[in-house]
């Protein structure tokens, strides 16, 4: 694999994962099952409320091409085509869903020692076209995430971010909605068990910043505590615990300080992988 800046999405990712990644205030239940044909067959369903959604997705291999197919409660058909190393750093995905006949989408990436690049395109007749590039290095990196619709002659988005990375801090700055919301985040790994984090957000449109700070601390090898809360007073925590290669147990809560009158929101969930 080519180690070079990564794609536009890896801009603040590090910290993202450490500030919202697996918090939920749902019930999730996954099951990933393996054959010896290379089948990977996997079903999950969410509770949120009253509200019970499920899906079944296959995912089948064949050398460096991989085949997903996923269908939902909704009867929905999602398959998604990856080609891997067509050539030296390029994937090319192919993607659509039915019924829906304007979803068809086909998207290629590119990574390079000092650059990558990824553009999608709907097949449809005024499509809209996706690009995102960066270049740099695993250090520094500066990219630039656009979409154009060519139905209405307008950028729907116009997105542009900075990375700079060490051994152990990350640091991110990124100006999204067009130049609206600028976006500063903050990774930090401060010994081989703990990791903190930070993101600050301002939207100059209505002046106003969103400020939410986190931890994470592997209790054991197999036991993970994260924590967040942000400057709405919003509190959350969870635990999860790797029971058995690959399978996670994960318990999440939530509370509103500045309402603790309130039942806390309480998310359970259970990845199991045979």
């Amino acid at each position: 694999m080519v180690k070079g800046p990564g794609l536009y999405t890896e801009i603040g990712k590090k910290a993202r994962d450490l500030l919202y990644k697996d918090y939920q205030t749902d019930h999730k239940f996954t099951l990933t099952t393996f054959s010896p044909t290379g089948v990977t067959i996997t079903s999950s369903g969410t509770k949120k409320g009253e509200f019970l959604a499920a899906d079944v997705n296959t995912q089948l291999k064949n050398k460096n091409i991989t085949t997903d197919i996923k269908v939902d409660t909704s009867s929905n058909l999602f398959t998604t085509i990856t080609v891997d190393e067509a050539a030296p750093g390029l994937k090319t995905i192919f993607s659509f869903k039915v019924p829906d006949q304007r979803s068809g989408k086909v998207e290629v990436q590119y990574l390079h020692e000092y650059a990558a690049v990824s553009s999608s395109v709907g097949l449809t007749v005024n499509p809209t076209v996706n690009f995102s590039g960066v270049i740099g290095t695993n250090v520094a990196s500066l990219g630039t995430d656009l979409s154009f619709d060519t139905k209405t002659g307008d950028f729907i988005k116009c997105n542009a971010g900075v990375s700079l990375s060490k051994v152990d801090l990350i640091a991110s700055l990124t100006l999204n909605n067009k130049g609206d919301s600028l976006n500063a985040s903050y990774y930090h790994i401060v010994n081989p068990l703990t990791a903190v984090g930070a993101e600050v957000s301002h939207s100059f449109s209505s002046n106003e910043n969103t400020i939410t700070v986190g931890a994470q601390h592997s209790l054991d090898p197999l036991t993970t505590l994260k924590a967040r809360v942000n400057n709405a007073g919003k509190a959350s925590a969870l635990v999860q615990h790797e029971w058995r290669p690959k399978s996670f147990f994960t318990v999440s809560g939530e509370v509103d300080t500045k309402a603790i009158e309130k039942t806390a929101k309480v998310g359970l969930a259970l990845a199991l992988k045979s």
